[in-house]
């Protein structure tokens, strides 16, 4: 499988599971709501950024490209699954938020998984290999 097809589905399904168990907590819990939305939107930064810190540990070729494409199947992918989720799970949620989800919702998706990616990319070059030294990882 490509490697850009799997961060991208991976991800696609960890951001939609997110955004329904998000939805469905903000209906039971909406007093405590944002504590619990920054608890989330810190967990899927953490995702993206130490998958591609190990990315550039095990030295993934062109991983700036890779991320950039699974990030845009991430977007589109969680806006699918996620109205999916929230209309089975959640509320009557219908093809009516499909078009939202699709283009705010899937480019703010996309930026939670690029961005991170690329500094996981800054702090795996930090990352010691065994047998390899330092000079030879620049």
């Amino acid at each position: 499988m490509r490697t850009w097809l799997l961060r991208g589905i991976v991800l696609a399904v960890v951001h939609a599971v997110a955004e329904t168990v998000r939805a469905d907590f903000g209906v039971h819990h909406p007093t405590s709501r944002t504590v619990f939305e920054a608890i989330m939107l810190g967990v899927l930064v953490g995702v993206a950024a130490v998958w591609g810190a190990v990315d550039t540990w095990r030295d993934v070729p062109e991983r700036g490209k890779v991320w950039l494409i699974a990030s845009l199947i991430a977007g589109w992918g969680a806006a699918v699954l996620g109205i999916i989720g929230k209309s089975i799970f959640v509320d009557q949620t219908g093809i009516a938020d499909l078009g939202a989800a699709l283009t705010g919702g899937a480019a703010f998706t996309a930026l939670l998984v690029v961005v991170p990616a690329c500094v996981g990319f800054l702090a795996g070059r930090w990352i010691r290999v065994p047998g390899r030294s330092r000079t030879e990882a620049d």
